[in-house]
This record gives C-alpha cells, sequence and structure tokens, in this order.
C-alpha cells in the first residue's frame, strides 16, 4: 500500500510540476509592440502629455 501511494504521490508531482507554457511565435510579439507603439502615440495625441493611465496593444485610458 505503501509503494502504491508513493508512485501515485511521484505521479500526480511530476503531471502538475509539467505544466503546459504558451509561446506566440515571435512575429506575433512583433505585431504587439507595434500596436502597443500605435496606440501609445493615439493615446498620447488623446489624452496629451502625462494624462496617460495605461496602454495596452487593443486600447488606452486617461487618467
Amino acid at each position: 500500500m505503501n509503494r502504491y501511494a508513493a508512485l501515485t504521490l511521484a505521479l500526480c508531482a511530476s503531471l502538475l510540476s509539467t505544466a503546459c507554457v504558451f509561446a506566440p511565435p515571435s512575429s506575433v510579439r512583433v505585431n504587439d509592440s507595434a500596436e502597443l507603439a500605435r496606440m501609445s502615440e493615439q493615446a498620447l495625441k488623446t489624452c496629451g502629455e502625462g494624462q496617460v493611465k495605461e496602454v495596452s496593444a487593443r486600447s488606452f485610458s486617461c487618467k
């Protein structure tokens, strides 16, 4: 019984430690950074200098 419990514990630990990590292709990152730069420029034009609260690749918010 102890071997079964130890084997089960080891199996569960190994399954939990092998998390799937998704890394988008590098072309997606380039597009995201280009979108972020474009959105940052738009936020500065809309909100004004020093008035931008948050910018993401898809949106921005003013203070």
